[in-house]
């Protein structure tokens, strides 16, 4: 049932021999007291798009904040890589900077602000990824909403422009938080059009989503949690076709 990838040596700070773009291993983090993300441990290859599923609370969106420094939950122990970047001795800022780009569940559109101007701001400072012209080509509907205060848009389009600003970035691998979530259908169609797009791109993605049918179909592998643990790790196929796997801990 699971599928194993080479995983760093138990020592030292550089990787060596690993086939994975991407490394977590025994991460523990903590919202102050409360024990969340309990040693949990998975590789992604270069390209690929990996479903991290699960029910409400069982620790997806700590891992993607874990993996992304978001501050909180506090990681106390474990290691985090991305190539030979260790992620783990870094703050927010420096494992954006090194192309980790996340995009929360709440968008966090910046107020006052034009859909341009979010997307001029995120790429102020260097590294920078998709320019002007190509995030417009990947995203229509912005380049029609550009001078739209981004606020103000539905939240599917809001949906979009959190998306296209992680893409403004350098993006090594990109973290989806619910991308679907209170969405209607229509606009979920169009979302996963551009994960699709991202997809034929190459662009490494972790995805955390409710509607894990749709995000199976959408990716390679999936991890499943339950209570801060991985009792899953292999192809996403594999979910679709077990429904006992999927009754027991995704309810579908």
């Amino acid at each position: 049932m699971s599928e194993t990838l080479t995983r760093p040596a138990e020592t030292g700070q550089t990787r060596t021999g690993s086939d994975a773009f991407f490394s977590a291993r025994d991460m523990h983090a903590y919202y102050g007291e409360s024990y969340i993300v309990q040693g949990v441990s998975f590789d992604i290859r270069e390209g690929e798009i990996l479903a991290l599923l699960g029910r409400n609370g069982a620790g997806k969106t700590s891992t993607l904040r874990t993996i992304a420094r978001a501050g909180s939950p506090q990681l106390t122990r474990g290691e985090i890589w991305l190539a030979d970047t260790a992620l783990h001795k870094m703050q927010s800022f420096e494992a954006s900077r090194a192309g980790v780009q996340l995009v929360p569940e709440d968008r966090r559109i910046i107020p006052g602000l034009t859909v341009e101007e979010n997307l001029k701001l995120a790429r102020i400072e260097p590294p920078v990824g998709w320019d002007l012209d190509k995030i417009y080509g990947h995203f229509p509907r912005l380049a029609e909403r550009r001078n739209q205060e981004g606020t103000t848009m539905s939240g599917g389009e809001q949906q979009m422009l959190a998306v296209a600003r992680a893409l403004a970035r350098d993006v090594k691998l990109l973290l989806l938080d619910e991308p679907y979530e209170g969405l209607a259908p229509v606009i979920v169609q169009e979302i996963e059009r551009i994960l699709e797009e991202i997809k034929e791109i190459g662009i490494t993605t972790i995805l955390v989503e409710q509607n894990a049918i749709a995000a199976l179909h959408l990716a390679d592998r999936a991890i499943i949690l339950d209570m801060g643990e991985v009792v899953f790790d292999g192809s996403a196929q594999e979910i679709i076709d077990n429904k006992e796997l999927r009754m027991q801990y995704l309810a579908v």
